[in-house]
């Protein structure tokens, strides 16, 4: 058993998030673990870019308000102990609410080939981001 060194908080890159947020790399497991976990922090209406995982990805909402959206889905709101799961490949986005602060824990594995965890697509417009959200069914 070992203390894992911690790693600086880094910003969001702007080229994969509108907004500030800023990223805690928790744990980035070591072969043969391919687990990777980060505390995400979104400022009122920051978000992320479409993108997908795959191998799937789980988030816990740790504070504060948020929303989600998979590709073609409504978008739904998010709050502190509600944990969401996309499936591998699903594209989805997740976010502050536009007027709350929003963190969760992100949880998810690396492929066992090596190959890349997450494929970034386009940034989520305006007119995606304000659409009404759906209260999550828990």
């Amino acid at each position: 058993m070992h203390f894992v060194p911690k790693q600086p908080t880094g910003k969001a890159p702007a080229e994969t998030f509108i907004g500030d947020a800023y990223i805690d790399t928790i744990v980035r497991g070591e072969a043969p673990s391919r687990i990777r976990v980060a505390v995400v922090r979104f400022a009122p209406g920051a978000r992320n870019a479409w993108h997908q995982h795959a191998l799937g990805q789980t988030l816990h909402v740790t504070e504060g308000v948020g929303r989600v959206q998979a590709r073609g889905g409504a978008i739904l709101e998010i709050r502190a102990g509600d944990t969401v799961q996309t499936p591998a490949g699903e594209w989805h986005w997740h976010g502050a609410a536009p007027d709350r602060f929003m963190a969760h824990l992100a949880i998810f594995e690396a492929p066992a080939d090596g190959g890349p965890e997450t494929e970034w697509g386009e940034q989520v417009s305006d007119a995606e981001y304000v659409a009404q959200p759906r209260v999550a069914d828990r």
